[in-house]
C-alpha cells in the first residue's frame, strides 16, 4: 500500500480546506506506518514511554470514535481500547496486537466520522455532549481539534519512525 497524500487546493471552501487537511493528516499517519511490521509497529520510542507507532493509531481510532460518533452524532459508542480503570489504555498494545486489526478498526472509525460529518452544518451545535465537560461543540470545531490532534501525534510518528529504520518525512 503506497499513501497518497495531498494537500486541499488553496483556493478551496472552508468545508473543503478543513476535511481536505483532516485527510491529509489521517494519510500521514498511514504513510508513517508503511512497511514495518507488527513487532516494529509495537515498539515504544524510549524508556519509560510506552508510545508506539501502533498505540498512536490505536489512540486516534478512539478519538475518531469519541468527536464524530458520541459528540458530534450523539450515538452510544462505548470504547475500543481504553476502560476508566485504565484510561491510556490506548496506547498500551500487547504481543497479541496485530496491525492488521488496529487499522481496520481506525479505517472503520474513519468510515463513520465521515458519514456522520456528511451534511452537518459546520456551526451548528452537535446533538451530543462531551464526556467529561458536558459541553457541545461544533462541527467546524471539531474538525479543526482533529488536525490539531494528527498533526501533533504525526509529529510523534515522525520520531518513532526515524528511530525504527531512519526513514524521515514530512
Amino acid at each position: 500500500m503506497t499513501t497518497d497524500r495531498r494537500e486541499p487546493a488553496p483556493e478551496s471552501d472552508e468545508r473543503t480546506m478543513l476535511e481536505g487537511w483532516l485527510e491529509y493528516h489521517r494519510q500521514t499517519l498511514a504513510w508513517k506506518c508503511e512497511g514495518l511490521t507488527d513487532v516494529q509497529l509495537r515498539t515504544a520510542a524510549v524508556a519509560p514511554s510506552t508510545l508506539s507507532l501502533m498505540g498512536l493509531v490505536r489512540h486516534m481510532a478512539e478519538v475518531e470514535r469519541s468527536w464524530y460518533r458520541r459528540v458530534l452524532a450523539d450515538e452510544e459508542a462505548d470504547p475500543l481500547f481504553y476502560t476508566d480503570e485504565d484510561p491510556d489504555g490506548d496506547f498500551r498494545v500487547t504481543e497479541s496486537d496485530t496491525f492488521a486489526e488496529v487499522h481496520a478498526i481506525w479505517q472503520a472509525e474513519i468510515e463513520a466520522a465521515r458519514r456522520n460529518a456528511a451534511g452537518a452544518p459546520l456551526d451548528e451545535p452537535t446533538r451530543g455532549r462531551h464526556r467529561r465537560t458536558g459541553a457541545r461543540y461544533t462541527l467546524r470545531w471539531i474538525h479543526t481539534h482533529m488536525i490539531e490532534e494528527y498533526a501533533r501525534h504525526n509529529g510523534h510518528a515522525d520520531l518513532l519512525r526515524e528511530r525504527l529504520d531512519g526513514v524521515t518525512g514530512d
